[in-house]
This record gives C-alpha cells, sequence and structure tokens, in this order.
C-alpha cells in the first residue's frame, strides 16, 4: 500500500510504503529511504513496533542526525579528516563530524527523496547520486531492494555502478528495541555478536591500529550477554565477506521473548548502543546493529576494500528476521 506521508520544505512528496507478512508490518519512506517502523509479535502474539522512529515527516526533517531507519551513503560510517586518496588524486569531502565525513556528509542518501516501486512483498528504491556529490567522485546509479520473505525476515539488497573509479559502503542505520521502540532503555539486551576482533578507535571514532581480539575486553559477544551502553564500535565478523548472507548476530528481549538475527554479506558490524539519543527518546532506548565495511577503509588499504570501479556492480545484502523464545 502507497500513501502520502508528508511534504518537505521544498514541496517534494513524501510517500509512505506499507508491507505486511507472516505477522510482520513494514513502513518504508521515499524520503531517506527510511523504515518507519517494523511491528513484530512477542511471544505471547502481541505486536508492537521494534524500531525507533518519527510519527510524521517533520521528525525527520527536524532531527536528521540521529539517522532513524535511513539508507546511508554514499559512505557508511566515518572518513578520517574528509578525504582519502584514489589512483592518485585526494578528493575531499563534506566535513560534518568534527574533522570528518560521516554517513555521505551534509546530505547523504538519508537525506534524498527515492524513486520507489512496489514489488511483490517489497518495493526497490532507486537514486542517481551525481559526480561531485558531497564531494564523492563518479555518477552513482544505486538500487536498494526492500522485501519481507516467507517468514516475514525483512531483507535489504543493494547494488551500484559507477562511471568513474569511487568508494561505496551503504548500509540500513536502524535502531532496534524488542521491548518496543517506546519501552525505554535496551540495555537489557542480550547479544551475542561472531567477532573475535574489533577495530580500536582514537576519540572523533576513527580506527587505530591493528583490529584487536575481544577476548578478555568488554568487546566480546561471541556468548551471549546484556549489551550495555558506552559502544560505538566496528567488529570484525569472523566470517568475511561472503557472496550470501551468513548470520553473524543475535539480539534477545527477555521480557517480550523476540529475538533478531542479523545475516550479512559484509565483513563488519556497527554496534551503537544510542548513547546519545534525544528527545522523544532517552540515550540507550535504541540499539543499531550497522553491517557495513570498516570506517576508514578508503584511508586503510589493510582494510577490505570500498573501491567501486565503471564496469563492476557493487552489492551487499542483510536479512534482519524475527522470532520468539
Amino acid at each position: 500500500m502507497n500513501e502520502l506521508f508528508g511534504t518537505l520544505p521544498d514541496g517534494s512528496p513524501v510517500h509512505r510504503w506499507t508491507l505486511e507478512r507472516a505477522g510482520v508490518r513494514v513502513r518504508v519512506l521515499s524520503y531517506g529511504g527510511i523504515v518507519q517502523s517494523v511491528e513484530v509479535p512477542d511471544r505471547d502474539g502481541r505486536a508492537a513496533d521494534v524500531a525507533l522512529g518519527f510519527d510524521g515527516l517533520d521528525g525527520y526533517v527536524a532531527q536528521p542526525e540521529p539517522y532513524f531507519g535511513a539508507l546511508i551513503g554514499r559512505y557508511a560510517n566515518r572518513i578520517a579528516g574528509g578525504r582519502f586518496p584514489l589512483d592518485g588524486r585526494t578528493y575531499a569531502l563534506a566535513r560534518n563530524d568534527g574533522p570528518n565525513s560521516l554517513h555521505g556528509g551534509e546530505r547523504g542518501f538519508d537525506k534524498r527523496v527515492w524513486d520507489v516501486t512496489g514489488i511483490e512483498h517489497g518495493v526497490r528504491l532507486t537514486r542517481v547520486s551525481p559526480h561531485g556529490e558531497e564531494g564523492f567522485p563518479g555518477r552513482l546509479e544505486v538500487t536498494a531492494t526492500y522485501t519481507l520473505e516467507e517468514s516475514g525476515a525483512l531483507r535489504f539488497a543493494y547494488e551500484a555502478v559507477t562511471d568513474a573509479p569511487t568508494v561505496v559502503n551503504l548500509t540500513h542505520h536502524g535502531y532496534v528495541n524488542l521491548a518496543g521502540a517506546r519501552a525505554g532503555d535496551a540495555g537489557g539486551h542480550e547479544l551475542r555478536l561472531d567477532a573475535a576482533r574489533f577495530t580500536p578507535v582514537d576519540e572523533d571514532l576513527i580506527p587505530v591500529g591493528a583490529p584487536r581480539e575481544v577476548a578478555g575486553t568488554r568487546f566480546d559477544f561471541r556468548q551471549p550477554r546484556k549489551v550495555g551502553a558506552g559502544y560505538d564500535h566496528n567488529f570484525v565478523l569472523d566470517k568475511g565477506v561472503t557472496a550470501t548472507p551468513v548470520e553473524v548476530a543475535e539480539l534477545y528481549d527477555p521480557a517480550s521473548g523476540r529475538v533478531m538475527t542479523v545475516s550479512t554479506t559484509e565483513p563488519g558490524l556497527q554496534l551503537y548502543t544510542g548513547d546519545y539519543l534525544s528527545e522523544p527518546f532517552a540515550p540507550g532506548d535504541g540499539i543499531a546493529l550497522e553491517t557495513q565495511h570498516f570506517p576508514d577503509s578508503p584511508n586503510r588499504p589493510d582494510f577490505p576494500s570500498t573501491v567501486l570501479r565503471p564496469g563492476e556492480v557493487y552489492r551487499s545484502e542483510t536479512v534482519y528476521a524475527f522470532s520468539v523464545r
């Protein structure tokens, strides 16, 4: 179902699409590729929205920085100094996070209106990012397909092609509270994360040095435990880059019985515990599990490459599956 959701200050209409399958209801906006809500049942069959977001368009426009449920690009996470080298040339990007570029710059993909087409059990979003947008080289043609599978799992599939060498790193920036979006602190959720290493960061959250072992540290989620607070870190997934999604994480809320598993083709996962969320939410009210390549990869040849060249196709898939126990 497609309906008018609101109008941006420049007069652009924003539409909302509703997907329903297997007891799961998902609402998607043409603005920012935002997943506004994800309604799933608890162990007693009672449905609740588990995705943090706003009821109206004005909230997303007025408070863009939490990136609630948004499609992030061209580059998810941070690029140090807002600069990166490629083929002997240095590209300067918009610096919107202190000295660094974050989530695509001042007007990343999360603040653009996408063309949306309904497909069977899903929607297809398309957009052309022109050469030079936010400083990134190349004309990038992007397709993002959101589908509800027969089980009610939500699948994100991204593709992109370019006419000049560039860097690409796309993700879904959703915040989850499996007790319900307005249920308060999510720090009591239990997390399992299949990652024996993480990337340590400096005060600007830029990776420094080589990945470190999680053993004996607060970053060890190889066995399920309460998440707590104080995380905005990239974890190096044990599986590395894969052609098809592999399960890498499980989030569980003991109170409601809701479980969310994360499967992905990506080599990294950014765990953010929402420590800086503000009204209408509070710090810690949601947990973000952002599947992606590592932060600052364009400046780190030792990290998996995010370079995309003409003739190549960028592909990435992530699946969020819901169940109860």
